[in-house]
């Protein structure tokens, strides 16, 4: 295995990476090749935090408007789901010997513990994978937004935002257009300037602050998760230097 360039990471999933594409929340497959790789980076020393969004079971606002909830309902609910996922991932990660404990923002006292960062580096250097779900536990805030509060606050070497199917951040939406052009390097003040969908303003805007750099790649290449580790995927790389 060749050597990887980071050694903490903190790594984002969507929930829909759990799935294969349809309206099935959960995919053995899917969920089998996310953990396996993260067991190889164990088993290299990597250091894992990983956050995983809830938008395979409940996309928050959205869902929410439709059915007449108020936002802070809807994002509660959300927080939620990424429990769930969180608790799949944990239960897979143990079948296949991989040290994990989950921390959650809200109290659930009987499934997880409470988020606390110095237990969480502890946790690190001890060999654990970190699952930290629940978002930030306050609404109004994405999953990227507590992905990049905790790679902050665990003082990551990189933030590792895994996309579905998008090998980085395009000019246009390489979905529709087909003579979209990606980036290898971004600024944050181009990711404003530019007015590109990468995550949130606020997410962003606490990256720039940390001076945290992020990586944006696809999940569903072939061991990609570990290639962006290795800095060999094709991807996006945002930090405070284009």
């Amino acid at each position: 295995m060749e050597q990887f360039k980071y050694k903490r990471i903190l790594l984002k999933i969507s929930g829909e990476a759990l799935g294969d594409g349809s309206n099935e929340l959960y995919n053995n497959e899917s969920i089998d090749n996310v953990c396996q790789q993260i067991q190889t980076l164990v088993k290299a020393k990597v250091e894992v935090g990983l956050v995983i969004g809830g938008g395979n079971i409940w996309r928050g606002a959205k869902q929410g408007e439709k059915i007449g909830l108020k936002r802070i309902n809807a994002d509660y609910m959300g927080m939620l789901a990424t429990i769930m996922n969180a608790l799949v991932i944990e239960s897979k990660l143990k079948a296949l010997n991989v040290k994990v404990i989950v921390q959650t923002s809200l109290e659930i006292n009987q499934v997880a513990e409470p988020f606390y960062y110095k237990k969480a580096i502890s946790s690190f250097e001890k060999g654990y994978v970190c699952i930290f779900a629940g978002g930030t536990g306050s609404p109004y805030f994405t999953t990227d937004t507590a992905a990049a509060l905790r790679a902050t606050e665990i003082n990551a070497d990189i933030l590792l935002m895994a996309k579905n199917g998008v090998d980085g951040v395009y000019d246009k939406d390489p979905n529709i257009n087909k003579n979209a052009i990606r980036y290898s390097h971004l600024s944050y003040q181009d990711i404003t300037n530019k007015q590109l969908k990468v995550m949130d303003l606020t997410a962003s805007t606490m990256c720039m602050e940390a001076n945290l750099k992020i990586m944006v790649f696809d999940i569903k290449v072939e061991n990609n998760i570990i290639k962006a580790v290795q800095n060999k995927a094709i991807a996006t790389i945002i930090s405070n230097q284009n």
